[in-house]
């Protein structure tokens, strides 16, 4: 997992980020969370509307917000559980307003084969944070499996920006059920 190998070790660079963009200013947290909304709906009206190089630069932008809201809430010493709640809340509008464009596109192009991958995609990435919180509502610490958000965005902005779209639905369709049964086994061997 990327997300686990790399963990903070970007915050220098996202808080030096920050600094750039805001100066002086303290930002809530919870309002750079907010500010990643706008760019997560409309990476998916460019990419229903073929638009992918577009949508894959507003879907960066739209994590990279994302990265900065916790890096600036951790440095702040900020961290509150409303803040986690609002991230994982609104990370979950983004990744199916992606995943809904995504199936436009493909709908539009009389891609019914690749629509339904989507879908099944969309499925997968619903569910792990889902497994996750059902864990943690069990006291079970769940950031087992292959397929964190880091991972799913980074394979969809390859997808875009390099036209290799079908291969990247193709990967999440498959790689997020595996990850999804990754925490199924992981909560059966710790329970």
């Amino acid at each position: 997992m990327i997300s686990s190998k790399i963990g903070h070790a970007l915050d220098p660079v996202i808080l030096g980020t920050y600094r750039f963009f805001f100066k002086n200013r303290s930002v809530n947290p919870n309002i750079l969370t907010i500010c990643g909304i706008p760019f997560g709906f409309a990476a998916s009206a460019f990419i229903a509307f073929d638009y992918m190089l577009t949508g894959g630069i507003l879907l960066a932008i739209s994590g990279f917000f994302d990265l900065m809201d916790g890096a600036v809430a951790r440095h702040m010493n900020r961290v509150t559980r409303f803040g986690g709640f609002l991230d994982s809340v609104l990370d979950r509008y983004v990744d199916l307003l992606i995943m809904l464009g995504i199936f436009i596109h493909f709908l539009r192009h009389g891609e019914s084969f690749y629509s339904i991958i989507v879908f099944i995609a969309s499925i997968g990435a619903a569910i792990i944070p889902y497994a996750k919180a059902r864990a943690e509502a069990a006291s079970l610490d769940c950031n087992t499996g292959i397929l964190e958000r880091p991972e799913r965005l980074v394979i969809l902005f390859i997808g875009l920006c390099f036209n290799v779209l079908e291969y990247a639905v193709l990967i999440l369709a498959v790689l997020t059920h595996v990850t999804v049964i990754q925490r199924i086994v992981f909560v059966k061997k710790n329970s």
